[in-house]
């Protein structure tokens, strides 16, 4: 596995693959199993893949968890060239970030200032900045995010449809641990009985699915229910919306997607479905 750790290092290597197909999966590091799916999707789908890890310091807010969030490069590594990626990318901050004074960019007006975007101010900039950045630099055949982060997901396939970039954008599947907690690199965060509360919020879930195959469709039925699951945690929004983020009243199969995050302990956890 090539390790590239400037731009001059990721544009040359780059240059020198012709027309092979390129899958690319960022990250900002702490692998897990999610991320391996993302690997294992890409290497099926092309000729060679390349991951990037960077902790990105644009999308943390003043009071997030840039310094603590968890950095293992050496065992990522490790697990990249166990799994047969072909090049890992990860920069200084000084190599993504040269200038103090950048040009930014705004997410969209409606789907970019909801949910996380009103919760943390601010991160789906640095959010869609640090990506655009990344696809300019690896100029990939295929890119691969994870349906965990729903909008996030939704907002980089906007970007790209909006900015004529020639990227497919492929979305993965949520994966879960064995208790069926979504896999996130802050879930070493939580202590033991901090994670058996949040188990509620697979179950809050699992609930509303099953109920929509039933034929339930009506929003405040299905909150209502899915609320009475979640008394052990502090529910920061849970939301029922179509594919551009704007909430409905009625589920609609394929178009319809119920976002859920939730605080336990000092820890915010992310999850959702896709209907």
């Amino acid at each position: 596995m090539k390790i590239l750790r400037t731009i001059a290092e990721l544009r040359e290597w780059r240059e020198n693959l012709g027309d092979k197909s390129l899958g690319f999966v960022p990250t900002m590091g702490a692998l897990h199993k999610g991320h391996l799916s993302l690997l294992k999707k890409s290497q099926e789908q092309n000729s060679l893949t390349l991951l990037s890890i960077f902790v990105n310091p644009t999308q943390f807010g003043a009071n997030e968890d840039l310094a603590k969030y968890p950095r293992t490069l050496q065992e990522d590594i490790k697990l990249a060239q166990e799994l047969g990626v072909d090049a890992l990318f990860a920069p200084e901050s000084k190599e993504m970030y040269p200038s103090a004074d950048e040009i930014t960019l705004n997410p969209p007006k409606v789907m970019g200032y909801v949910l996380e975007g009103a919760l943390r101010l601010g991160h789906f900039d640095g959010v869609l900045q640090i990506v655009l950045k990344l696809f300019h630099l690896t100029c990939p055949t295929r890119a691969y995010f994870g349906q965990k982060d729903a909008q996030q997901l939704l907002l980089i396939q906007k970007m790209v449809q909006d900015l004529f970039l020639p990227v497919e954008i492929v979305p993965c599947p949520i994966v879960r641990d064995f208790d069926g907690l979504a896999l996130s690199s802050r879930n070493i965060y939580l202590s033991q009985e901090e994670r058996a509360r949040a188990l509620c919020i697979p179950l809050a879930l699992e609930l509303i699915h099953s109920l929509f195959l039933q034929g339930e469709r009506c929003v405040k039925t299905l909150r209502a229910i899915a609320m009475e699951k979640l008394q052990e945690v502090e529910v920061q929004y849970l939301a029922f919306c179509d594919y551009s983020l704007q909430e409905v009243r009625q589920l609609t199969c394929n178009q319809s997607l119920v976002l859920l995050t939730c605080k336990v302990g000092n820890t915010r956890l992310l999850d959702n479905l896709w209907l």
